[in-house]
Order: C-alpha cells, then sequence, then structure tokens
C-alpha cells in the first residue's frame, strides 16, 4: 500500500483521460515538471501500451506487461480490439500494478491513459482498476483534456459536451474537464461567444439558435435542444483553461485537481508554489496568460466588427 506525501496512508494522483492529439502526454510531462519545482514527488504511470515516444522519464511502464503491437499481431486484432484487450488484461493482472505503484511510495501519481474515448464512456476495464486503486486508499481525480479548437464549432462543443457528460458518469470519479493548447485557439477561428461561455457552459440555448443559422444543422433542432437539455439537467460539466506553457494556467490546473481529489499541500510546498509564481521569466515558461489571450482574441474580434461596420 503506498503512502501519500504527508506521510499517511493515503496516495494522490490524477487520472489523464481525453481523445486522441488532446494533449495527454505533454499535460502529464508539463504538470511533472511543474509540481517538480514546487518540491511535489511526482511518478508518471503510462497505462497507455501504444505510447511508445514519452518525453517525461516514466516510473511505470504498461509496455513491461504488454504492448498493443503485440496483441494486434497475435490476436489479429485492429488498434481499437487491441487496448480494450490491454485494458482487460491490465485489469485481469491488476497485482502487477499493485507492486510496481507500492515500489514508489510517496510520490504523486500522474496516470497517463489511452485516448479510446469507449474506454471512459461505455468500457469497465480502466474504471474497475480506478476502483481498485481507490480501495487502496489512492485518492484520485480524473482530468479529462478537451481540445479546445472543439469551440470553434458550436457542433462539435455539444458533442463534447455529450462526452465529457457520458465520461464523468462512468468513471466515478471526481473530474476536473480541461480546454487544452489554449495557446493556440486564435489559429482555429472564431468563437461565436466569448470563452467563458464555454467554460462555465452557460446557457446552451444561445447555442442551439446559433446552429439553427446553419442549413445543414436547421433539420437536427430539436436533437440538439434535446441534448443540451440533458447536460444543463446535470449541470456538471465546466472547463478549466489551460496553457501548459504559462505557470500561472497550470497553477490553476492543478489547484482544481487538489481540490477534486483532496490533496492538500504543506508549508514548504506552498512556499515554493510562491516562489515559481513571483519568479522572474524563465526558458521553461512563457508569461502569457490564458486571460491575455482571451482578451486579445475578444479585442481582435471587436475590430474585425468595427471594420466590417465601417466597410457598410
Amino acid at each position: 500500500m503506498s503512502e501519500g506525501s504527508h506521510g499517511s496512508s493515503l496516495a494522490f494522483g490524477q487520472v489523464v483521460i481525453g481523445p486522441p492529439g488532446s494533449g495527454k502526454t505533454t499535460y502529464c510531462h508539463g504538470m511533472r515538471e511543474f509540481m517538480g519545482r514546487i518540491g511535489r514527488k511526482v511518478a508518471v504511470v503510462n497505462l497507455d501500451p501504444a505510447n511508445e515516444a514519452m518525453p517525461y522519464p516514466c516510473a511505470v511502464d504498461i509496455s513491461e506487461l504488454i504492448t498493443l503491437p503485440d496483441v494486434m499481431e497475435s490476436l489479429k486484432l485492429g488498434p481499437n480490439g487491441g487496448l480494450i484487450y490491454c485494458m482487460e488484461y491490465l485489469e485481469a493482472n491488476f497485482d502487477w500494478l499493485q507492486e510496481k505503484l507500492a515500489a514508489l511510495r510517496g510520490h504523486y501519481y500522474l496516470f497517463d491513459c489511452p485516448g479510446q474515448v469507449e474506454l471512459y464512456t461505455h468500457h469497465d476495464a480502466l474504471k474497475n482498476v480506478f476502483a481498485q486503486l481507490a480501495k487502496r486508499n489512492f485518492r484520485l481525480a480524473a482530468v479529462h483534456l478537451v481540445d479546445s479548437h472543439y469551440c470553434t464549432d458550436p457542433g462539435k462543443f455539444i458533442s463534447v459536451l455529450c462526452t465529457s457528460l457520458s465520461t464523468m458518469l462512468h468513471v466515478e470519479l471526481p473530474h476536473v474537464n480541461v480546454l487544452s493548447k489554449m495557446d493556440l485557439i486564435e489559429q482555429y477561428g472564431r468563437l461565436a461567444f466569448n470563452l467563458d461561455y464555454y467554460t462555465e457552459v452557460l446557457d446552451l440555448s444561445y447555442l442551439v439558435d446559433h446552429l439553427a443559422s446553419d442549413p445543414f444543422f436547421r433539420n437536427y433542432r430539436r436533437l440538439n435542444a434535446k441534448l443540451v437539455e440533458v447536460i444543463e439537467d446535470y449541470s456538471l460539466v465546466s472547463f478549466v483553461p489551460l496553457n501548459v506553457q504559462d505557470k500561472e494556467s497550470m497553477r490553476q490546473v492543478m489547484q482544481a485537481v487538489d481540490k477534486a481529489n483532496g490533496y492538500s499541500f504543506g508549508d514548504q510546498e506552498h512556499r515554493s508554489l510562491e516562489a515559481l509564481m513571483s519568479a522572474a521569466v524563465g526558458a521553461d515558461f512563457h508569461f502569457a496568460s490564458t486571460l491575455a489571450v482571451q482578451e486579445k482574441y475578444v479585442q481582435s474580434q471587436d475590430k474585425t466588427v468595427e471594420e466590417e461596420v465601417m466597410d457598410m
């Protein structure tokens, strides 16, 4: 049984999930470095059997137990079927994972998980692994990464909200939804509403009305309205914006996760965090905050609207 960094029998960590390309491995790398700077001992656990190029030192690697290419070749399965088999194999061999984690006593854990959405919406293997860890005093929070470019397409954003809600209900862990790659959002196109509309998931009826202006989605207005109604009835989904290169953004995400899994840092870590946040600009972090990106984005939109009005 692992011990938490507080000298108790508890261990704390993050289960990093999300679709392919959402930035899970980059997040684990950045969060490990950020937490290391404030004195937290972090161990990254790779649970993705298809993850071959890891930028971080890997404390536990599922490839020592099973790999996706081996499964696909020996069982003649495709990538999706192979990943499901790998997760079921991990569940059946939970003792292997338990022994590996026991050797890392006193660490904070970052679990880098596969990107197959089905594993978190209706398949039970990973859910059962997390439940077994919870029985062994692991206090985990799910960090669900979503690429921020989905905000630029109202139809895709509704789909993301439904997926996030389904994941939250199925995984059964404290949940923090994160809009990743905020530093790239300006490249994705114009947002229909301000960024806080998407992060706070405000009145979604405006989103349905916006979709109705599109000839393709007009015929699906009732369907979208019902989907939005389900999301609003649960009132669970919201997002924290993240720019991995911005230390203030990383701090906000870390504190949201610490609140979700019950981790409370001691005085020494608090002082280290304060020192890091007040430090001069270093080579590893860019200090253009997410808020600054948002303000610049909104200003550029307003300027474009003014120019269009002047041209009329």
